[in-house]
């Protein structure tokens, strides 16, 4: 597989780069942190403008119609400036409906999606359960022409602001996704604090809440896997994003510390430790974006590529983030270096759609698949 990006997708990461470098830098993230809003409006609207909403999703819509390979290199820049907003949370649910919902729910919907008029987010994970679908507990119950849906879900990616919920429970017939009007009778939304103080995340609650039938999304427990997987790359490359400014951040700091009157990166220990950090942050680029490449040509192998990429980035992430803080020593912990920031995006990031042992477990399982069929 050819890891070098077209003309197209270069300039496509180097305009991202610039535009959240320009209208996005550590200083206005920080002035975010405390609020309770999903998403710097400015940035927003400039994001919409590049097209980064509509990135993936159908011409027919409105969209560019390119693929997943395109939204990691604008998810890696995202998480390289630890961008806020809606940015993956849309793309998830938009590719979500543009491959499941029916003709009419995507014309009411896609083109506000694409246009970064309004956006969507997953409501999958819930309370003290894995992010698996054997951890879905919301139900989905028939009645007459509607859905009701009843269940809590937790860290929710910008639902404040969000127009629509693509919620996932269990139908009597089993797992499916429904997509659900923020407004709607029933759905109440709450602010949480977390770790992560770059994002925001919400838990959301549905107490009877009535969807139209026709807002089921096709297929069932694999489309919903799939979808996982889906999500799993981009956050893979929110997390290359992050280990990547981290290993120049601190090849930067260790040349001009000094301690007996030599920088520390001079001292053969610090350099193999930032040795580790630079080949765990190449092998992570080159599992997601061979995932992401991957399926973008529905390979035979595309989910166990999205499983090796997620368990490896997963680990590597937290690894990258805690050798940087080692490095930078106690200047590392104060509030007032930017370290910390990324050290609880790294964080929030490992167990996002699942955490390394629930993806190394179904690698094992595909693998196994794989090995019977043979």
């Amino acid at each position: 597989m050819n890891f070098e990006l077209s003309e197209e997708q270069a300039m496509l990461r180097e305009i991202s780069r610039e535009l959240l470098s320009d209208h996005a830098p550590i200083g206005v993230v920080r002035s975010w942190l405390d609020r309770d809003e999903d998403v710097d409006p400015k940035l927003w609207r400039l994001a919409a403008e590049l097209g980064w909403p509509g990135l993936a999703l159908p011409e027919q819509y409105g969209g560019a119609g390119q693929g997943l390979t395109e939204l990691v290199l604008v998810a890696e820049e995202a998480g390289r400036a630890l961008a806020r907003g809606p940015f993956l949370s849309t793309a998830i649910v938009g590719h979500a409906v543009a491959t499941g919902a029916t003709a009419s729910l995507q014309a009411a919907t896609l083109p506000a999606l694409a246009d970064g008029s309004a956006w969507a987010t997953w409501a999958f994970a819930e309370p003290h359960a894995p992010w698996t679908i054997e951890g879905i507990r919301a139900t989905a119950r028939p009645d007459g022409r509607a859905i009701v849906l009843d269940g809590a879900k937790t860290a929710v990616q910008d639902a404040g602001g969000a127009r629509w919920l693509l919620v996932t429970a269990q139908h009597p017939d089993g797992p499916a996704s429904f997509l659900v009007d923020r407004n709607s009778p029933g759905v109440t939304v709450r602010h949480t604090r977390t770790l992560d103080q770059t994002r925001a995340f919400y838990e959301v609650r549905l107490d009877g809440v009535r969807v139209p039938a026709g807002h089921r999304l096709d297929g069932g427990q694999a489309e919903i896997q799939r979808l996982l997987d889906y999500a799993s790359v981009l956050r893979c490359a929110d997390s290359l994003g992050v280990m990547q400014y981290l290993l120049d951040l601190t090849v930067e700091y260790t040349a001009v510390r000094m301690q007996f009157d030599r920088p520390i990166g001079s001292f053969q220990a610090v350099k193999h430790a930032c040795a580790d950090m630079a080949m765990l942050v190449h092998g992570s680029r080159a599992a997601t974006y061979y995932a992401a490449m991957a399926a973008d040509a529905a390979a035979e192998d595309t989910a166990r590529a999205a499983c090796v990429a997620t368990s490896y980035t997963s680990g590597s992430v937290g690894d990258v983030a805690e050798t940087a803080l080692q490095l930078h020593g106690g200047i590392g912990f104060t509030w007032e270096h930017d370290l910390h920031l990324y050290l609880r995006r790294a964080k929030a990031d490992r167990v996002l759609y699942g955490d390394v042992e629930i993806h190394r477990d179904r690698l094992c399982t595909l693998l196994q698949q794989t090995s019977a069929s043979l």
